[in-house]
């Protein structure tokens, strides 16, 4: 984001799996996930998983997928995780943290104003300076 530039979904998920155990199942899942791009998030779901059984090898694939396809699209990216099913506030809040560290709160695609004013308030120890 700092130079501008957008990640290339491809290589986005390739260096996150470098960073990975290569024996591992979250490895392979996100090795899928990669060769998922351009397909739908229903199918990206399907075959990755959306969080139900409630462990990273059923996560973590698929929040990669809708972040590295949606990265620059707050709302939809979290939209596609509710239409997933399965643990939405787990792979929300995942999508979320990614897509708003790239995209930023407000402006076009980063984190809708209207859905910040609707929030819980944040506690005092968030905004009070240290």
């Amino acid at each position: 984001r700092l130079d501008g530039g957008r990640p290339d979904p491809a290589r986005l998920l390739t260096a996150v799996a470098g960073a990975l155990d290569p024996a591992g199942e979250v490895h392979r899942g996100v090795r899928r996930a990669a060769a998922l791009l351009g397909h739908s998030a229903a199918e990206a779901a399907d075959a990755l998983g959306n969080g139900s059984r409630v462990t990273a090898q059923d996560t973590v694939p698929f929040t990669l997928w809708v972040a590295a396809t949606l990265l620059h699209d707050y709302p939809a990216a979290i939209r596609a995780c509710v239409e997933a099913g399965g643990d939405v506030d787990t792979t929300a809040a995942i999508v979320g943290g990614i897509v708003a560290a790239y995209t930023g709160v407000g402006g076009p695609g980063g984190v809708p104003e209207d859905w910040l004013a609707a929030r819980e308030p944040l506690p005092g120890w968030v905004t009070t300076p240290a």
